[in-house]
């Protein structure tokens, strides 16, 4: 369960999941935090999830929006309902 964490800046709406840990990132690494069988499988995919943070937060800085890899993702699973 994760609670709602308010720093009284504006920010973009990914940024506003990850200030929360509910983004991607944090959940990748819950799952690899909490899946015994991956165990030190996991750690480079994990250290990866840090990186991508790290990123995350200086381009949040640096541009003030978020990175194209968030800004432009669409859902490729879901099927045309035409």
């Amino acid at each position: 369960m994760r609670g709602y964490k308010e720093e009284g800046t504006t920010t973009t709406p990914f940024d506003m999941a990850v200030i929360n840990d509910i983004d991607r990132f944090h959940l990748v690494m819950d799952v690899v935090d909490r899946v015994p069988k991956l165990g030190y499988h996991a750690a480079y995919l994990k250290q990866y999830m840090r990186d991508k943070l790290t990123t995350h937060k200086q381009h949040i800085a640096r541009i003030g929006e978020d990175m194209p890899e968030v800004l432009d993702w669409k859902w490729s699973g879901q099927r045309d309902p035409r």
